[in-house]
C-alpha cells in the first residue's frame, strides 16, 4: 500500500506554512524536499565520523572510507552498473557532463559531429559547444515537434552522414516532462558508431534506471533531485570509456605516483575523484537512494502519473489554459502559460498563496525559442505531494488570472 500521508511525514519541511499557508512545493524538478532519515543521515556523519578519506590508518578515517564505499555500492546496484568502480562520485550532473566532455576532446577532430537535442538543459548544450570550439567538430540538434516529442527520423538522419562521435540526451526533459525513448537512440547512436550520454537528472528520481539493460555508455543524475543533498551526483561511465578517458582534474587520490619529472595517475574510479570530496554527500547520498527503493519506484512511478493526470485535468478547466508540451510519453511536469499574462506574474501571485512554482525558461532557452514563448509556469510533482494540493494551485491560479487578467 502507498500511505502518502506516511510519506509526507517522512519531509518535515512540509509541515510549516509560507507567506502564512501551508507550503505546497511543486518545484521538485528544480530541487526534492529531504526526508528525515536523510537529515539525520547528514548529522550522524558529522558527529560521529567526520573524517578524510581513503588517506588515513586511524579509526574514524577507516571509518569514513568503508561508509562512503558502500555507498559506491549501493548506487552500483541501484543502476545494475557491472562494477562499483564505474560509479564516480560527483557535484551533479553539470560536473559529470563536463568531465565526460573535456574528456572527448582527445577524440574529436575538425569534421567530426557532437549530437544533443532540441529541448537540452543548458548543462547538456554548453559543455559540447565548448568542446566543439577546442576541436572545431559540429554540432548538431535533433529537431522536435510541436508537442515536445524529438524527430526520430531526423536524428536517424542526422547520424547517416557518419559523422557523430558522441549523442548526449536527456531521458526526462526538465522543461516539458517528455520521457525520451533512449533505449532506441542509445541502440541507434551505437550501431552509428557513436558513444552515447544520457543525462538522468529528471529521471533518476523517478523511475529505475538499468544501465547495463539501456547500454548507456555513459548515465549522469544529481542526488539533490533525488532526495539527497545538494552538491552530490554521479556519473555512470562504462569501464573500458572511463579507462581511456584522460583525468579531468589533477590533484589529491587522483595519481598513483607523482614526481617532478612523471606523473602516473590511479585506477578507476579514483582516477576522476582528485581532492577531497563532498564526503558526507557521497554517504548520504546512498541514504537517499535506500529510502526512494524503500518507498518503490513501481509506487513512485504509477501515483505520480495519478498526479499528472489530474493536474492536467482540472487545470485545463481554466480558460485561457496553455499547455506546453503534451508529449505522448510524460513525466509528472505541466508547463503551462495563461493567455495574455506573463508566467512570472502569475508565479509571483502562486507564491503569495504559499505554492512553489519554477517560472522563467528553466535554463532550456532554446525550448523556449522553439514555442516562441518567454518562459513557462512549471509545476513538478513527487511522491509527496497530493491531489488537494493540485486543488490549491489550481485556485492559487484562477486567482493571478482574475487580479491580472
Amino acid at each position: 500500500m502507498f500511505d502518502i500521508q506516511a510519506i509526507r511525514a517522512d519531509f518535515p519541511i512540509l509541515n510549516q506554512t509560507v507567506n502564512g499557508k501551508p507550503l505546497v512545493y511543486f518545484d521538485n524538478g528544480a530541487t526534492s524536499q529531504k526526508p528525515q532519515v536523510v537529515i539525520d543521515a547528514i548529522s550522524k556523519y558529522y558527529t560521529t565520523i567526520n573524517a578524510n578519506i581513503h588517506r588515513g590508518v586511524h579509526t574514524l578515517s577507516q571509518l569514513a572510507t568503508d561508509a562512503y564505499e558502500v555507498s559506491r555500492q549501493t548506487i552500483q546496484k541501484h543502476l545494475n552498473a557491472a562494477h562499483a568502480h564505474e560509479v564516480l562520485f560527483t557535484s551533479g550532473t553539470t560536473h559529470g557532463i563536463n568531465l565526460v566532455a573535456s574528456g572527448f576532446t582527445q577524440f574529436l577532430k575538425e569534421g567530426d559531429a557532437v549530437m544533443v537535442s532540441a529541448m537540452e538543459h543548458h548543462s547538456n548544450i554548453v559543455p559540447w559547444q565548448m568542446l566543439c570550439q577546442r576541436t572545431g567538430a559540429d554540432l548538431q540538434v535533433i529537431p522536435m515537434d510541436g508537442h515536445g516529442d524529438l524527430i526520430l527520423p531526423a536524428f536517424e538522419s542526422l547520424l547517416a552522414q557518419g559523422r557523430t562521435k558522441i549523442v548526449a540526451v536527456n531521458h526526462i526533459s526538465n522543461s516539458l516532462g517528455t520521457i525520451n525513448p533512449v533505449k532506441y537512440i542509445i541502440d541507434k547512436a551505437h550501431a552509428a558508431g557513436a558513444a552515447v550520454l544520457i543525462d538522468g537528472a529528471q529521471s533518476v528520481p523517478h523511475m529505475k534506471i538499468d544501465v547495463q539493460e539501456l547500454d548507456a555508455d555513459f548515465y549522469a543524475f544529481s542526488g539533490h533531485k533525488a532526495c539527497g543533498p545538494t552538491g552530490t551526483g554521479v556519473l555512470y561511465g562504462k569501464e573500458a570509456w572511463l579507462e581511456k578517458l584522460p583525468p579531468y582534474q589533477g590533484g589529491g587520490e587522483m595519481i598513483k605516483e607523482v614526481t617532478f619529472a612523471h606523473t602516473t595517475y590511479a585506477g578507476l574510479p579514483h582516477k576522476f575523484e582528485a581532492g577531497t570530496p563532498h564526503i558526507a554527500g557521497g554517504i548520504v547520498l546512498g541514504t537517499a537512494i535506500d529510502y526512494l527503493n524503500q518507498v518503490g519506484f513501481e509506487n513512485i512511478a504509477a501515483y505520480e502519473h495519478e498526479l499528472l493526470q489530474y493536474g492536467n485535468k482540472k487545470l485545463a478547466e481554466i480558460d485561457g489554459m496553455q499547455f506546453i508540451g503534451t508529449a505522448k510519453e510524460k513525466a509528472s511536469v505541466i508547463s503551462f502559460n495563461l493567455a495574455g499574462i506573463h508566467p512570472y506574474d502569475v508565479g509571483t501571485i502562486v507564491d503569495k498563496m504559499g505554492i512553489a512554482v519554477r517560472t522563467g525558461h528553466h535554463c532550456t532557452q532554446p525550448v523556449m525559442e522553439h514555442f516562441n514563448i518567454p518562459g513557462t509556469i512549471r509545476a513538478s510533482f513527487a511522491f509527496y505531494n497530493t491531489k488537494e494540493e493540485i486543488d490549491a494551485l489550481v485556485a492559487a491560479v484562477k486567482k493571478a488570472q482574475m487580479m491580472l487578467g
